[in-house]
Order: structure tokens, then sequence, then C-alpha cells
């Protein structure tokens, strides 16, 4: 197969996958990439497998084609092809929730560039890399990658890219608990989908509303929550969009438990971590378990609630996600709290609070935990971030954390 009838039947491929026929698009690319041989026209293959795949919540197949493209690239000798190989070598580790060695690959392409065209791509690592820290609950250098994965969207005037930050960005408030933000950066992620979407993907419609039903949920909007969720879901579903259409069943069955009804909510958990199990979501995994934890509480179930959390303890240690953990420490302390066993009680009080060390899930000025309940918080130059409320009272010459944290052991 030459350069030409490669080109033409890789767009076919496109043709029918836009089209929503996948699996015809697949068997177009896979024919090309057997019968080929052009080594750029591979190349560009291999990019379109990595994505049907990304979206399907295939990840274990992103990846092999992932690890196949960067060869490709090697073969091509071209910075370009070997830096957008690397990046979708960190996304499909991303998707797979091998976090480490996302922010590897990250620094890898962030090393290698050059060229305009990969430096084009600075965005697209650095949202990568925000996402792994943020899986790892590293706060502050999440923050930190995703405000420059922000300003290479404004510079580059890349409004997909802004709109899938903003996501993320909504996710990581919600996370700490800021919900006004929470629901602020998902908003505005919808209005460019409104404004300049037309000939995006409707995956990004549905992205943006899921967001948006998380943060309603936490804020107690619950219908809000369920219109949005549901929007959601009804794409997820005509465009096969697995991992999707977990998130949208976790967030459904958050709902009915913010509803209080149990019920209707343990199906949806269930079907949500069927979906997560297929994929490799382990984080989702977490937050599934979670919510199953807190419906058995309500029940007042507790040994089934400490089932629940035993599972996911697991998983959140084997992920390094500390957030997850500290959730975890929280609710244990309630189980044994109720139970009366001290000893158990006061173990989970103390593995909560080195939690919270370890993430400085705290404000620099007044001391007192950030990310226990909902408050507007407001972040400095270098992303620490601290109350709204204590900048605004006390002001700032420098943040207090970065000055601490400069002050060598013994130099006092």
């Amino acid at each position: 197969m030459g350069q030409d009838q490669t080109k033409q039947q890789i767009e076919k491929g496109l043709h029918l996958y836009q089209s929503n026929r996948t699996e015809k698009a697949l068997q177009v690319w896979m024919r090309v990439l057997e019968k080929s041989a052009d080594p750029a026209g591979r190349f560009r293959v291999l990019g379109c497998l990595i994505t049907a795949h990304a979206e399907m919540g295939r990840y274990k197949d992103m990846l092999k084609f992932a690890v196949v493209q960067i060869d490709a690239a090697r073969e091509l000798e071209d910075p370009d092809y070997l830096t957008e190989s690397y990046l979708n070598l960190a996304r499909s580790n991303e998707k797979l929730c091998e976090f480490q060695k996302t922010i590897s690959y990250c620094k890898t392409c962030l090393n290698m560039q050059g060229t305009a065209v990969s430096l084009q791509l600075n965005g697209q690592v650095s949202l990568s890399m925000g996402n792994a820290f943020l899986g790892l609950s590293i706060f502050q250098k999440a923050l930190e990658c995703f405000e420059k994965a922000l300003r290479y969207a404004h510079n580059n005037d890349d409004k997909m890219l802004e709109c899938r930050v903003c996501c993320s960005l909504g996710n990581f408030y919600a996370q700490i608990k800021d919900y006004e933000k929470a629901l602020f950066f998902p908003c505005k992620a919808a209005e460019l989908v409104n404004d300049y979407g037309k000939g995006w993907s409707l995956k990004y419609r549905a992205m943006s509303q899921y967001h948006m039903a998380v943060a309603y949920r936490k804020l107690g909007r619950l219908a809000d929550a369920m219109d949005c969720c549901e929007e959601s879901m009804k794409i997820a579903l005509q465009h096969g969009d697995r991992p999707l259409q977990a998130l949208c069943l976790l967030c459904f069955a958050d709902i009915h438990r913010s509803r209080k009804d149990v019920q209707t909510a343990f199906p949806r958990y269930d079907s949500s971590m069927s979906i997560m199990t297929e994929i490799g979501n382990r984080l989702g995994l977490v937050q599934v378990l979670l919510g199953v934890t807190k419906c058995w509480m309500i029940q007042k179930e507790l040994d089934k609630a400490l089932e629940s959390i035993e599972k996911a303890q697991e998983l959140a240690e084997g992920l390094g996600n500390k957030l997850g953990l500290l959730k975890l420490h929280c609710l244990c302390e309630r189980i044994y709290r109720t139970k009366g066993q001290q000893r158990e009680l006061r173990d989970h009080v103390v593995k909560f609070h080195e939690c919270v060390e370890e993430m400085e899930l705290y404000c620099g000025m007044c001391g007192e935990s950030i990310g226990e309940k909902n408050n507007q918080l407001q972040a400095l130059p270098c992303s620490h971030f601290f109350h709204f409320k204590c900048l605004q009272t006390n002001g700032t010459r420098g943040c207090p954390n970065c000055r601490r944290l400069s002050v060598k052991p013994g130099y006092v």
C-alpha cells in the first residue's frame, strides 16, 4: 500500500469513526497498519487507533499502540513525531492510573522539544502531568501544571485544550472542596463548547456536563445535578463512551445517596464498578467504593462498610492516592467511634492527620484544614492555596508556605 492509498484509507476510517461506525473504522485502520509501507502514514494511523481506543476505554490496547508508535517515531527520526508518541504513552499510562509513569513520560516530552510543532504540544503535556499529580494528591504541582496548560491554550488560541483544562480544574476544586470554583470551571468549559464547538466532538459537551453535575451535587442542587448527568450519559451512550458512562453511573449513584435513597444508589454503584473494572480505572473504583461505604453507613451496616473500606484502601495505596486514603481514615474514625473501639479510633485519627500534613491540606495562615468543608480558596502565584478570607484579612507579602519550606533544619 503506497502513500496516496494509505492517506485515502486513513480518511475513510476517520469518516466511519465520525459516523459512529467505530468497529468498521478500526478494521480499516488495522488493514493500513498491516499493509502500508509509508512510515508517516503508519505513524498517523497509530494515532487514530490510540485516540479511538482511549475514547472506548480500551486503555490496555491504547497503551499497546502507543508503544508501537514510539518505534514508528524512532524510524522516522523526527523530534516532532517522537514528542507526540511520548505524549500518547503518557496519556495511556494516565488512563491506566500509572501516575508516576505518566509524569516521567511527560518530562521526557518537555526535555526533547525544540520545534514549533512540538512546542504546540506543551499544553497537552502539562494537562496530562497535572491530571497525574492530581491522581497522586500532589495539589500544588497539579495546579501549577493546569495553570501552565491554560496559558498555552490562551497563547495558541486552542479552545479545545482550554475546555479540557477547565474540566480538570473543576475536578481539582471539587476534590479540595471549593465548590464555587468546582462549578465555575466546567460552566466555562460548557460556554466554550457553545461558542466554538460546532465542529467539535460531542464528547466535549458531555465532559463539561458531567463535571457540572458533580459540582451541583456537592452544592446540594440535586435536580440540576441530575439534569446535567442525564445529558452527559445520553451522549456517552450514543458514542459508546464507556469511561464516561462509568463516571455518570457513579454520579447518579451519589445523587441518590445524597437523597438517602440507598436502594436506588446500590445498583448504580454496581454498574459503575463493573465498567471501571473492565476499563482499568482504579481511581474510579476507589470513588465507587467510598460511595458504597457511605451507603452501608446510612444503613448502619458497619461491618459491611469496613469491608468496602478495606478494598478501597488497597487500591488507593497501590495508586498512591493520598486523598482517597485520607477519606477512608475519616470514615474509619466515624465507624470506630460508633463501635466504641478506642484503639482503632486513635490509630485512624493519627493516620488522618499524617495525610493532612503530607498533602499540606491546611491553610498556612490560620492553620485550619482545607478540604474538610466547602470553602472559598485562593491560590498565590506559587500555586500554594489558602482560605480566601484569610488572604483578605491578613494580606500577604509572599507565600508563608514557601517561606517555611526555605528555612532549613537548624537554620533558626
